[in-house]
């Protein structure tokens, strides 16, 4: 896989923003008229599952308030923070049980448990806004609907002059179709500095995207910080060099080292950010493969007599973890802090390409692979997956791998992230396992999203925005019982050629606003002329936060 060096990085942003001038003379002109969204195919990305208009609009004013229950207030209080900047209003947070004049009120009600735990139900009238919910997720979803139906100004983190903060009265009824609505991040390649990725999920969430996969180790570099094993991050998140170019490239290395990890202080943070967005980080440790950089930093994890360190380059690396009972003790002892630190129900091994080429080559290997009367490296995988299952399990956790944990035979508990496209999901669908389908061809957003020859590089391959758009997450190979496992969709950032965070934007957006729609909205609601009409709108909000993107419409 490519490695683009800090001069490329570097001509790869300017041309990003260069590209981009002309779109930002438009969006000063038009940010100085007043918008008024009208109701269902106004605004909001993704698209609410019901909306109706009524007459009149409501205006916020200076002295506009929030009043909201106590399950709601640290959602208004966030409405407050993002608000006041753009408009110059204080908006004072109240907790009050009952809708008031000239007042945003948010609250819990029971009564719409028909919605879900992330339902909403938003009701704009001249003289007040309410939205309403189930659940707190509901209510923070339905903040995000209103503040799209405000004009793009509102986004601005500084004072916006002569703009009219007018929302169309409207009713609109709301919840997603998909429980899982996500993204996978991948600091491991490239590191990802911690308020980059507070602002990716801030970005996500405002999408009503649910869930971040954070693939904290790979071969190239381990991310977080294991107290137990301290090494882990001194040698293992440290890498030399980097290979120049595209891995089946000779360009040779750059000569300089890359670094980086998130201390547990930072995890906390970051868990702490996510969940106040509702959004629920998914920690990947990955085993038995692409753990090369964990082997540098504790040979006796490897399954070879060879001094290593992080790779330099892409690909798949041949190196593997032993399957040995102290090396399966050392990753539990690794799960045992990422549990303390992250919440998340499922937490994620990983189980991808992982070459058996060493466990055949070794004598240790062949030794317990007849020890545990089983047939052949395949199933080894299978052992040493069901191990990781049971340690979760038993911690009140589910484990998440990649397909490829189906091969010799799937863990009871575990849940299938299906990426070779959708065989994997339909083989564990029809076994009664839950499933994310995650496949290449649709949600690989390192893939190509233009022909045009001044596009960043990419993996290769070929995902447009219209592509994305239109994919379907449930196959039709799936009945309606065995449907019901499809728990979502998910995009894949993979970062061997994004070494900024600029840059994995823009292979970002808009495409994860496509995929957060396919996720969201019902697919009998789905209309890509709508979606393209709405996406200029949210073109301006990503300006005016600072998020690259390809500007639809852009050859």
């Amino acid at each position: 896989m490519l490695y683009v060096s800090r001069q490329k990085a570097d001509d790869v942003k300017r041309g990003v923003q260069m590209r981009s001038i002309l779109y930002s003379a438009v969006l000063a002109v038009s940010l100085s008229l007043p918008i008024l969204f009208a109701a269902d195919d106004g605004a909001v990305i993704p698209r609410p599952v019901s909306a109706a208009a009524t007459s009149g609009h409501f205006e916020l004013r200076p002295d506009t308030v929030i009043s909201a229950d106590t399950g709601s207030l640290q959602v208004a209080q966030m409405l407050s923070r993002a608000l006041s900047p753009a408009t110059g209003f204080g908006f004072p947070v109240f907790e009050a049980k009952k809708a008031k004049d000239n007042a945003i009120t948010l609250a819990i009600d029971v009564s719409l448990a028909r919605l879900g735990d992330e339902g909403y139900l938003l009701e704009v009238t001249p003289r007040r806004i309410v939205i309403r919910a189930p659940k707190p997720a509901g209510v923070f979803y339905g903040t995000q609907s209103l503040r799209q139906l405000l004009p793009p100004a509102t986004f601005s983190p500084s004072l916006q002059r002569g703009v009219e903060w007018r929302i169309a009265c409207q009713r609109i009824e709301d919840s997603p179709r998909f429980a899982w609505r996500g993204v996978l991040v991948d600091p491991a390649r490239h590191f990802l500095p911690k308020s980059d990725l507070l602002r990716f999920i801030d970005a996500a969430a405002a999408l009503k995207l649910n869930r971040i996969q954070l693939h904290l180790t790979d071969d190239q570099g381990w991310r977080i910080e294991i107290k137990k094993y301290p090494r882990l991050t001194e040698v293992g998140s440290i890498r030399k060099e980097t290979r120049i170019g595209h891995e089946r490239e000779a360009r040779g290395f750059d000569g300089r080292p890359h670094s980086g990890f998130y201390t547990q202080q930072d995890i906390r943070e970051i868990v702490q950010f996510a969940a106040e967005r509702y959004v629920t980080l998914v920690p990947e440790i990955e085993m038995p493969g692409h753990a090369q950089s964990a082997i540098s930093a504790y040979p006796e994890l490897g399954s070879v007599a060879e001094k290593l360190n992080p790779w330099p380059q892409w690909g798949v690396s041949k190196h593997i973890f032993n399957a040995g009972e102290s090396t399966i003790v050392f990753l539990q002892d690794v799960l045992k802090e990422v549990l303390d630190l992250f919440p998340s129900p499922f937490i994620h091994v990983g189980g991808d390409e992982a070459p058996k080429d060493e466990w055949k080559a070794s004598p240790n290997a062949q030794a317990r692979i007849k020890e545990l009367g089983l047939k052949d490296e395949a199933e080894l995988q299978s052992y040493f997956i069901r191990r990781m299952d049971q340690f979760l399990t038993k911690s009140g956790r589910r484990l998440i791998g990649w397909d490829e944990i189906l091969e010799g035979g799937l863990a009871p508990g575990a849940a299938v992230m299906s990426w070779r496209g959708t065989k994997g999901g339909i083989e564990a669908a029809h076994a009664g396992h839950d499933v994310v389908m995650a496949p290449t061809q649709f949600v690989y957003f390192d893939y190509y999203q233009s022909k045009d020859p001044g596009e960043p590089p990419a993996i290769g391959g070929f995902v447009p925005l219209d592509k994305v758009y239109g994919y379907e997450p449930v196959p039709p190979e799936l009945n309606p019982a065995q449907a019901k496992h499809v728990l979502g969709t998910q995009a894949q950032l993979w970062s061997e050629y994004m070494p900024t965070a600029h840059q994995m934007e823009y292979m970002a957006f808009p495409r994860l606003a496509a995929l957060a729609e396919v996720a969201w909205t019902a697919a009998s609601r789905k209309d890509y002329a709508s979606f393209l009409d709405r996406l200029r709108a949210q073109e301006e909000r990503w300006r005016l936060v600072g998020i690259q993107f390809r500007p639809y419409g852009r050859k």
